[in-house]
């Protein structure tokens, strides 16, 4: 018995099973490359919606750099001047309470503005808080809420604000913060110039 067929055999063999491992890690490789040049379109598609919500806010708010202009449509004072031990601060809020009570969400009428206390004693207008009550929201069934791509955080009560439970998206659209844009706390806020007055 001869058994140089069994080598043919056995090397063919080898060949077509290198040949099926070329072509499968080939196969895998693309869908890996489409994977990656899928992500990096929806990060950049991401990135890009993000930046238009911003831009939207800025527009809706420049009016409110002179917090007069605010208090003149109804934003008042409350809750002081908020501050976190550890993580920065979030200012001071200055709620419109139709906008709180309607139970909307529009990106161009913050329910919301947020000030920075300054050592001159003035307010510099440092972004918009988006706030909806969860019962109110939650009877839609529609899903969680979004603003410009961006999910809410969810405040349980009881809470530090006295409020029950609700939605909050804070957009730092009028001073960049290192932590991202739209989380709740600012670690380049502070409150120490706070006197507790309303200007």
């Amino acid at each position: 018995m001869s058994i140089r067929p069994t080598i043919r055999q056995f090397a063919s063999t080898l060949a077509c099973a290198a040949c099926t491992t070329f072509l499968v890690t080939g196969f895998v490789s693309m869908a890996r490359a489409d994977d990656d040049r899928a992500n990096a379109a929806s990060l950049k598609d991401q990135k890009a919606r993000a930046g238009e919500f911003i831009r939207l806010v800025r527009e809706s708010t420049e009016r409110f750099k002179d917090v007069n202009v605010a208090i003149a449509e109804d934003y008042q004072l409350n809750f002081g001047c908020v501050s976190g031990s550890d993580w920065g601060a979030m200012g001071l809020h200055y709620v419109n309470g139709a906008l709180l009570m309607d139970g909307k969400l529009d990106p161009t009428r913050p329910e919301i503005v947020i000030y920075e206390p300054l050592p001159n004693g003035r307010l510099r207008l440092i972004g918009a808080d988006y706030l909806v009550f969860a019962d109110a929201w939650d009877a839609k069934k529609i899903g969680p809420p979004q603003l410009g791509g961006q999910l809410f955080h969810l405040f349980e009560s009881p809470n530090r604000f006295g409020l029950k439970a609700f939605y909050t998206l804070h957009v730092w659209a009028w001073k960049d913060n290192p932590s991202g844009a739209f989380v709740n706390w600012h670690p380049h806020v502070s409150c120490n110039e706070f006197n507790g007055h309303e200007h």
